[in-house]
């Protein structure tokens, strides 16, 4: 079984004057506090998300 690729994603910004769009794709990569790191798989939809609210996530090595 081949192993995936994992992105840590840091949520970097706080959530203060977003819309309910951008906080709704932050809850959904699983992120609710300022500087929180979770990990995914590095996938289309992940990093489509990311790039949605790319001013207020960053990936980490």
């Amino acid at each position: 079984m081949a192993k995936t690729k994992q992105i840590k994603v840091k949520l970097v910004k706080s959530l203060i004057g977003t819309s309910p769009a951008q906080r709704k794709v932050i809850a959904a990569l699983g992120l609710s506090k300022k500087d929180q790191v979770v990990e995914h798989n590095d996938s289309a939809t992940i990093m489509g998300m990311v790039n949605k609210v790319s001013h207020l996530v960053t990936v980490v090595d």
